[in-house]
């Protein structure tokens, strides 16, 4: 027969072992949970009134903390999806805000710079991309929207396409075929552009843009964000930090 000290021990035993399964358990859980976490993304999301058009990951990208200079050029990111059963045809244009706001910079004009299409002005642009993405996998940070659920999105990596003088853009008409999508992002070969800036486009600061669907009477008017970048900018050289007490 035990005595009352060695079912004390065996007691104690049991519970510290229980404990450590338990602990284990949320861990595993919780590094299951943190795992499938997707990276914010900074880009807008919006659609057409009808929702027909699902506007997706729209922005300006990012480049380095100097922005864009006042009458330069700046590249686009972003996802159109159709919707509908019926050929769509989206125009991009931009002007100034009727009540002019404070870091809202316009455009001279939206274009398509590079591939196929870019020496054919009588021919529809054909944007990189095709109806492959879905709009599950392309979205957004922020949402002008009417009660529609907003995806999730990768971001991309963030960098500086180069852009042809502004002489070789085509305007910004973009077909989209039934139920299917096109993609500007900053690695494609035909790149969405914002030419002629009217002010300094800088992180902090916004687009604005006019979206002109097929079929219907009002356009869209957006401002497009400054992509936030993915990494802390780089120190000036003989920058030191701050001291800290």
């Amino acid at each position: 027969m035990r005595s009352l000290g060695t079912r004390r021990v065996t007691w104690a035993a049991g519970v510290a072992t229980v404990a450590v399964i338990a602990l284990s358990g949320c861990s595993a859980g919780q590094v299951a949970e943190t795992s499938i976490l997707k990276t914010p993304i900074s880009g807008l999301n919006t659609q057409s009134p009808d929702g027909n058009l699902l506007i997706r990951n729209l922005q300006v990208i990012y480049n380095d903390p100097e922005g864009y200079p006042a009458n330069g050029d700046a590249p686009l990111e972003v996802a159109l999806f159709n919707q509908s059963t019926a050929e769509m045809t989206v125009l991009i244009s931009s002007r100034p805000l009727q009540d002019e706001q404070a870091g809202i910079v316009s455009a001279r004009q939206i274009g398509l710079d590079g591939g196929p299409a870019a020496g054919r002005p009588s021919a529809n642009p054909e944007p990189s991309g095709g109806s492959s993405d879905s709009p599950d996998e392309v979205g957004g940070g922020n949402d002008q929207n009417t009660g529609v659920e907003q995806p999730s999105a990768q971001p991309s990596q963030p960098g500086t396409p180069s852009i042809a003088p502004t002489a070789t853009l085509q305007p910004a008409r973009i077909t989209i075929p039934p139920l299917s999508s096109v993609t500007y992002l900053p690695e494609d070969d035909t790149k969405l552009v914002a030419a002629g800036l009217s002010d300094e486009l800088v992180p902090g600061h916004s687009l604005s843009l006019i979206f002109e669907v097929s079929g219907q009477a009002q356009p869209i008017e957006l401002t497009a964000p400054f992509a936030i970048p993915l990494s802390p900018a780089s120190r000036a050289p003989g920058e030191t930090a701050e001291e800290h007490e």
